[in-house]
Protein backbone atom coordinates (compact mmCIF):
# COMPACT_ATOMS: atom_id res chain seq x y z
CA UNK A 1 0.00 0.00 0.00
CA UNK A 2 1.36 3.18 -0.88
CA UNK A 3 1.63 6.37 1.25
CA UNK A 4 2.47 10.03 -0.45
CA UNK A 5 4.20 12.26 2.61
CA UNK A 6 4.55 15.92 1.75
CA UNK A 7 6.36 17.81 4.07
CA UNK A 8 9.45 20.37 3.58
CA UNK A 9 11.24 19.59 6.81
CA UNK A 10 13.36 17.25 5.58
CA UNK A 11 14.08 15.23 9.04
CA UNK A 12 10.48 14.79 9.87
CA UNK A 13 10.06 13.63 6.04
CA UNK A 14 13.20 11.19 6.66
CA UNK A 15 11.60 9.59 10.01
CA UNK A 16 8.13 9.39 8.47
CA UNK A 17 9.58 7.59 5.79
CA UNK A 18 11.25 5.12 7.95
CA UNK A 19 8.25 4.73 10.32
CA UNK A 20 5.93 4.33 8.03
CA UNK A 21 7.81 1.53 5.63
CA UNK A 22 8.33 -0.17 9.37
CA UNK A 23 4.69 -0.16 9.27
CA UNK A 24 4.33 -2.17 5.55
CA UNK A 25 3.70 0.88 3.52
CA UNK A 26 5.94 1.65 0.73
CA UNK A 27 6.36 5.53 1.41
CA UNK A 28 6.82 8.44 -1.51
CA UNK A 29 8.24 11.57 -0.41
CA UNK A 30 7.95 15.27 -1.83
CA UNK A 31 8.93 18.48 -0.33
CA UNK A 32 7.31 20.96 -1.75
CA UNK A 33 3.17 21.85 -2.24
CA UNK A 34 3.47 21.85 -6.06
CA UNK A 35 5.66 18.44 -6.53
CA UNK A 36 3.18 17.09 -4.00
CA UNK A 37 -0.41 18.01 -5.89
CA UNK A 38 1.67 16.74 -8.89
CA UNK A 39 1.99 13.19 -7.53
CA UNK A 40 -0.96 12.91 -5.92
CA UNK A 41 -2.53 13.36 -8.84
CA UNK A 42 -2.05 10.04 -10.22
CA UNK A 43 -4.33 8.73 -7.68
CA UNK A 44 -1.60 5.81 -6.85
CA UNK A 45 -1.49 6.21 -3.08
CA UNK A 46 -4.03 4.87 -0.60
CA UNK A 47 -3.78 8.36 1.64
CA UNK A 48 -1.74 11.69 1.56
CA UNK A 49 0.22 13.02 4.80
CA UNK A 50 0.23 16.52 3.89
CA UNK A 51 1.90 19.79 5.56
CA UNK A 52 0.24 22.73 5.45
CA UNK A 53 3.32 25.62 5.59
CA UNK A 54 4.47 24.11 2.33
CA UNK A 55 7.12 25.94 -0.29
CA UNK A 56 5.63 26.65 -3.60
CA UNK A 57 1.99 26.08 -2.50
CA UNK A 58 0.40 25.50 0.87
CA UNK A 59 -1.54 22.80 2.05
CA UNK A 60 -4.64 24.01 2.06
CA UNK A 61 -4.32 24.68 -1.63
CA UNK A 62 -3.05 21.77 -2.55
CA UNK A 63 -5.97 20.31 -0.57
CA UNK A 64 -8.73 21.96 -2.25
CA UNK A 65 -6.95 21.65 -5.78
CA UNK A 66 -7.80 17.61 -5.08
CA UNK A 67 -10.71 18.10 -3.93
CA UNK A 68 -12.04 20.22 -7.20
CA UNK A 69 -10.58 17.53 -9.29
CA UNK A 70 -12.72 14.91 -7.94
CA UNK A 71 -10.03 13.00 -6.10
CA UNK A 72 -10.48 11.42 -3.11
CA UNK A 73 -7.45 10.36 -1.26
CA UNK A 74 -7.90 10.64 2.17
CA UNK A 75 -5.93 13.27 3.91
CA UNK A 76 -4.07 13.53 7.07
CA UNK A 77 -3.27 17.45 7.72
CA UNK A 78 0.09 17.97 9.44
CA UNK A 79 0.82 21.28 10.94
CA UNK A 80 3.21 23.62 13.47
CA UNK A 81 -0.41 25.51 14.01
CA UNK A 82 -2.70 24.41 16.35
CA UNK A 83 -5.46 26.52 16.96
CA UNK A 84 -8.87 25.61 15.51
CA UNK A 85 -9.23 28.17 13.26
CA UNK A 86 -6.68 26.34 11.64
CA UNK A 87 -8.00 23.12 11.87
CA UNK A 88 -11.51 24.42 11.13
CA UNK A 89 -10.16 25.44 7.59
CA UNK A 90 -8.10 22.05 6.82
CA UNK A 91 -10.85 20.51 7.34
CA UNK A 92 -13.37 22.33 5.30
CA UNK A 93 -10.98 22.20 2.23
CA UNK A 94 -11.22 18.67 2.40
CA UNK A 95 -8.84 17.16 4.57
CA UNK A 96 -9.99 13.92 6.36
CA UNK A 97 -8.03 14.56 9.71
CA UNK A 98 -5.77 16.94 11.73
CA UNK A 99 -2.57 16.60 14.01
CA UNK A 100 -0.75 19.06 15.13
CA UNK A 101 2.87 18.84 15.54
CA UNK A 102 4.53 18.10 17.62
CA UNK A 103 2.40 14.57 17.29
CA UNK A 104 2.73 10.96 18.44
CA UNK A 105 3.90 8.94 16.00
CA UNK A 106 1.68 6.00 17.41
CA UNK A 107 -1.35 8.18 17.03
CA UNK A 108 -0.16 8.93 13.39
CA UNK A 109 -0.15 5.50 11.96
CA UNK A 110 -3.64 4.74 14.23
CA UNK A 111 -5.38 7.77 12.31
CA UNK A 112 -3.79 6.95 9.18
CA UNK A 113 -4.85 2.94 9.09
CA UNK A 114 -8.48 4.42 10.32
CA UNK A 115 -8.48 6.62 7.10
CA UNK A 116 -7.31 4.16 4.61
CA UNK A 117 -9.92 1.59 5.74
CA UNK A 118 -12.55 4.33 5.98
CA UNK A 119 -11.43 4.80 1.88
CA UNK A 120 -11.70 1.49 1.01
CA UNK A 121 -15.15 0.89 2.73
CA UNK A 122 -16.91 3.50 0.56
CA UNK A 123 -14.43 2.79 -2.73
CA UNK A 124 -16.09 0.90 -5.56
CA UNK A 125 -14.73 -2.38 -5.38
CA UNK A 126 -15.01 -2.55 -9.50
CA UNK A 127 -13.80 0.23 -11.60
CA UNK A 128 -16.53 -0.07 -14.98
CA UNK A 129 -16.12 1.62 -18.32
CA UNK A 130 -19.11 0.49 -20.81
CA UNK A 131 -19.04 -3.28 -20.55
CA UNK A 132 -15.44 -3.24 -19.61
CA UNK A 133 -14.17 -3.54 -15.77
CA UNK A 134 -11.50 -3.93 -13.56
CA UNK A 135 -11.85 -5.55 -10.16
CA UNK A 136 -9.04 -3.57 -8.06
CA UNK A 137 -8.91 -5.67 -5.02
CA UNK A 138 -8.73 -9.03 -7.05
CA UNK A 139 -7.03 -7.71 -9.71
CA UNK A 140 -9.12 -9.01 -12.52
CA UNK A 141 -9.92 -7.45 -15.94
CA UNK A 142 -13.05 -8.64 -17.89
CA UNK A 143 -14.38 -7.52 -21.10
CA UNK A 144 -18.30 -7.82 -21.53
CA UNK A 145 -18.24 -11.06 -18.68
CA UNK A 146 -15.07 -12.49 -20.03
CA UNK A 147 -12.13 -12.85 -18.26
CA UNK A 148 -9.14 -11.09 -19.40
CA UNK A 149 -5.48 -12.12 -18.27
CA UNK A 150 -3.25 -9.37 -17.36
CA UNK A 151 0.24 -9.01 -16.11
CA UNK A 152 0.44 -6.53 -13.05
CA UNK A 153 2.10 -3.82 -15.55
CA UNK A 154 -0.68 -4.35 -17.77
CA UNK A 155 -3.17 -3.76 -15.16
CA UNK A 156 -1.52 -1.20 -13.89
CA UNK A 157 -1.56 0.99 -16.73
CA UNK A 158 -5.04 0.32 -17.66
CA UNK A 159 -6.25 1.18 -13.65
CA UNK A 160 -5.69 4.99 -13.65
CA UNK A 161 -7.07 5.40 -16.91
CA UNK A 162 -10.13 3.06 -15.65
CA UNK A 163 -10.13 5.50 -12.54
CA UNK A 164 -10.29 9.18 -14.95
CA UNK A 165 -12.97 7.53 -17.60
CA UNK A 166 -13.15 9.31 -20.07
CA UNK A 167 -10.34 11.96 -19.17
CA UNK A 168 -6.55 12.06 -21.07
CA UNK A 169 -4.06 10.53 -18.46
CA UNK A 170 -0.61 11.48 -19.11
CA UNK A 171 2.21 8.97 -20.24
CA UNK A 172 4.09 11.21 -17.16
CA UNK A 173 1.35 9.72 -14.83
CA UNK A 174 1.13 6.01 -16.27
CA UNK A 175 4.98 5.92 -16.21
CA UNK A 176 4.76 7.28 -12.09
CA UNK A 177 1.19 4.73 -11.20
CA UNK A 178 2.90 1.48 -12.82
CA UNK A 179 6.64 2.14 -12.66
CA UNK A 180 6.40 4.46 -9.73
CA UNK A 181 10.59 3.89 -8.73
CA UNK A 182 12.87 3.69 -11.62
CA UNK A 183 10.97 4.34 -14.77
CA UNK A 184 11.92 6.83 -17.21
CA UNK A 185 10.71 6.05 -20.64
CA UNK A 186 7.59 7.24 -21.90
CA UNK A 187 8.48 3.70 -24.34
CA UNK A 188 7.67 1.67 -21.88
CA UNK A 189 3.72 3.09 -21.64
CA UNK A 190 3.54 3.05 -25.12
CA UNK A 191 4.72 -0.47 -25.56
CA UNK A 192 2.36 -1.64 -22.85
CA UNK A 193 -0.93 0.31 -24.52
CA UNK A 194 -0.33 -1.58 -27.60
CA UNK A 195 -0.88 -5.40 -25.73
CA UNK A 196 -3.29 -3.80 -24.02
CA UNK A 197 -5.29 -2.86 -26.94
CA UNK A 198 -4.56 -6.58 -28.92
CA UNK A 199 -5.75 -8.24 -25.37
CA UNK A 200 -8.94 -5.80 -24.54
CA UNK A 201 -10.24 -3.82 -27.61
CA UNK A 202 -8.69 -5.99 -30.71
CA UNK A 203 -11.03 -9.58 -29.70
CA UNK A 204 -13.92 -7.57 -28.79
CA UNK A 205 -14.12 -4.95 -31.90
CA UNK A 206 -13.42 -2.06 -29.78
CA UNK A 207 -11.58 0.92 -29.86
CA UNK A 208 -11.84 2.33 -25.86
CA UNK A 209 -8.04 2.83 -25.27
CA UNK A 210 -7.45 6.07 -27.20
CA UNK A 211 -4.21 7.66 -28.05
CA UNK A 212 -4.65 11.92 -27.02
CA UNK A 213 -1.98 13.39 -29.08
CA UNK A 214 0.13 15.18 -27.09
CA UNK A 215 -0.80 14.28 -24.41
CA UNK A 216 -1.23 10.46 -23.50
CA UNK A 217 -4.60 8.07 -23.30
CA UNK A 218 -7.71 8.00 -21.94
CA UNK A 219 -10.43 4.96 -21.60
CA UNK A 220 -13.97 5.57 -23.04
CA UNK A 221 -17.00 3.60 -23.51
CA UNK A 222 -17.31 2.92 -27.14
CA UNK A 223 -19.57 0.53 -27.39
CA UNK A 224 -22.09 2.46 -29.98
CA UNK A 225 -18.71 1.99 -32.39
CA UNK A 226 -18.93 -1.78 -31.71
Amino acid sequence: MRILVVEDEVDLARTLHTGLTAEGYSVDLAHDGRQGLWMARTGAYAAVVLDLMLPGLNGYKVCAQLRRESNATPILVLTAKNGEWDQTEALDTGADDYLAKPFSYLVLVARLRALVRRAAAVAPPVLAVGDLSLDVAARVCRRAGSRVDLTPREFAVLELPARRAGQAVSKGDLLYHAWPDDALDPNLVEARVSVLRKKVDAPFHRQSLQTVRGIGYRLVDDRERG
